[in-house]
């Protein structure tokens, strides 16, 4: 019994080591980039980011609600596409069904989007 015990306080204690050592190197990383980096802000770094707004106004600014419908319809259609590269892999194994599937999905895929741009969600109006 005591053999397991002191085998788990080696694997949390050397698991320990390596954090503090991960983090340690981390904070040494970050101290030196501030330390070393030149800072020259000039006109293109602080001039307005994609959103439209001036980087150092208030942040309680009104946010146009169409930056995060885009932003959530390109999460939804990068998930649905990241999830065709496992189909790809398995594509010669999978059969017919498997074929189906995914045609399926993509009809779907498609169609969603057909109709978010006759909604017009991707408009910049």
């Amino acid at each position: 019994m005591l053999h397991y015990f002191t085998l788990d306080l080696l694997t949390y204690f050397s698991m320990g080591i390596w954090i503090a050592l991960s983090l340690l190197i981390s904070g040494i990383i970050l101290g030196l980039s501030f330390l070393l980096a030149i800072q020259t802000p000039d006109s293109e770094k602080t001039s307005a980011y994609e959103c439209g707004f001036e980087p150092f106004e208030d942040a309680r600014n009104k946010f146009d609600v169409r930056f995060y419908v885009v932003a959530i319809l390109f999460l939804i259609f990068d998930i649905e596409v990241a999830f065709l590269f496992p189909w790809t892999v398995t594509a010669s194994t999978i059969g017919v069904y498997g074929y189906l599937a995914v045609t399926i999905f993509l009809v779907i895929l498609v169609l969603g989007f057909i109709y978010e741009v006759v909604r017009g969600a991707l408009n910049p109006h």
